[in-house]
């Protein structure tokens, strides 16, 4: 916790201010002004986050007016709400302000004992500095419009020996289910929180997608926007205006070409990500009306639900070792494996040390084209007759892959676009 300055008194009756009552009351209001002295634990987050950890009751739009006219201030300097802030600092914060009526935070319901033995339930991974719950589908990760029940109103039954309140360091949509990391401390939430934007963080997900992609192991590179009219509720491909975003896919098992178990990766995260990339290549995960209508439901007695899991998640941990924690399948999907004949030892894959992308993937592709290449230049060669009589030389291998083959990469020009050509 910081550390209270105890310069932030108001000071004794000797020291009370003289003059006439307007600046009686200027210099009382800055005695009253309070500093905190940065913890380690608050090391490099943000002001704003560092307000909703420890002044959870001042709203971020009076942490934003103090910013704006001068009142909030760091070592002295003026600090805005999205600076980082370090270990030793002092912050500089304004006298509290009166509440307006109506405005009292309402206090935390208490939980029953169902509800505490049914958050305890989800726990598959608990040491010092995190838990790991397996997130059923249909659960909220926090609460919003018309959402009362969440997995973020349950966590005060997750306290255990530390006598703290975990805290979310990421989320899951409510119809999706598997691993979600908790951060027992602020300084632990601080550690995993920069794993997460640092994109160092792995997240496998297990999805059963309408019919069989083409290729086996592909990326979807397509970048991802808001859609306009759906209230941010809902994201398209957007290629002028639409954030970078990134996908891996790998097929472990075909049932038929009605569907197929793959294993997905987002390397970027952006909402709704797995959901719309699989979509927009022609394959929706089944149950996800919202982004493949009609086209994502099987006949039968296959479940509605959506099939899309967070089966594992593998992280950096305070301690200095790997977090890597697997969630099992919840029923509704355990039981379509079963029916579409699935062969759940196929699932786990080997996880790549590095990341696939970049110069590493080229580099890979190109050795695979190479031979493919060499042919084809010695043909034009021949055709042309310009090496008539002399050895021909094989070619260098191209630097930029052909998305015919090898890994295949989503892009504009390149196989399985959002748009499908016409057959």
């Amino acid at each position: 916790m910081s550390k209270f300055d105890p310069t932030a008194d108001s000071g004794s009756e000797a020291e009370k201010p003289q003059g006439t009552l307007k600046e009686q009351k200027q210099a009382l209001k800055i005695l009253d002004v309070r500093q905190f002295t940065i913890s380690p634990d608050d090391d490099d987050i943000r002001v704003d986050r560092w307000f909703k950890r420890h002044m959870a009751d001042v709203p971020f739009n009076v942490v934003s007016r103090w910013a704006r006219t001068g009142q909030l201030r760091l070592d002295g300097k003026r600090v805005s709400p999205g600076d980082r802030i370090n270990a030793g600092q002092v912050l500089r914060v304004p006298p509290a302000e009166i509440e307006r009526p109506g405005r009292v935070a309402k206090p935390r319901t208490e939980l029953s004992k169902d509800q505490i033995d049914f958050a305890q339930e989800l726990v598959i991974h608990k040491d010092k500095a995190a838990i790991v719950v397996n997130k059923p589908p249909g659960l909220a990760t926090q609460g919003g419009s018309k959402t009362n029940t969440h997995l973020d109103g349950l966590l005060d039954a997750l306290t255990y020996d530390a006598g703290t309140r975990p805290r979310l360091v990421h989320r899951l949509d409510k119809d999706t289910s598997g691993a979600i990391l908790l951060a027992r401390s602020p300084g632990s939430a601080a550690f995993f929180s920069k794993r997460f934007s640092g994109r160092t963080a792995r997240k496998v997900y297990w999805a059963i997608v309408m019919g069989v992609p083409e290729i086996a192991d592909g990326m979807i590179d397509l970048p991802l926007s808001k859609q306009p009219g759906s209230g941010g509720e809902k994201m398209h491909v957007d290629e002028e205006n639409g954030q970078p975003s990134k996908s891996r896919y790998r097929i472990i098992e075909r049932a038929g070409n009605r569907a197929c178990w793959v294993e997905l990766q987002p390397f970027t995260g952006r909402t709704h990500q797995l959901r719309v990339h699989m979509a927009a290549i022609g394959h929706p995960i089944l149950g996800d009306g919202k982004y493949g209508g009609k086209d994502a439901f099987l006949t039968g007695a296959i479940s509605r639900k959506m099939h899309l899991h967070a089966r594992r998640l593998r992280i950096e941990h305070p301690d200095g070792h790997k977090l890597d924690v697997k969630a099992d399948l919840p029923e509704h999907f355990a039981e379509t494996m079963e029916g579409l004949g699935l062969d759940l030892t196929l699932g786990d894959l080997p996880l790549d040390e590095k990341k696939p992308g970049g110069k590493a993937v080229r580099k890979q592709q190109s050795r695979a084209h190479a031979k493919q290449i060499r042919k084809d230049k010695r043909g034009e060669r021949r055709a042309r007759g310009e090496n008539e009589g002399k050895p021909v030389k094989a070619g260098k291998p191209s630097k930029r892959p052909r998305p015919s083959a090898g890994k295949a990469t989503h892009k504009k020009a390149m196989p399985h676009r959002a748009k499908q050509k016409k057959k």
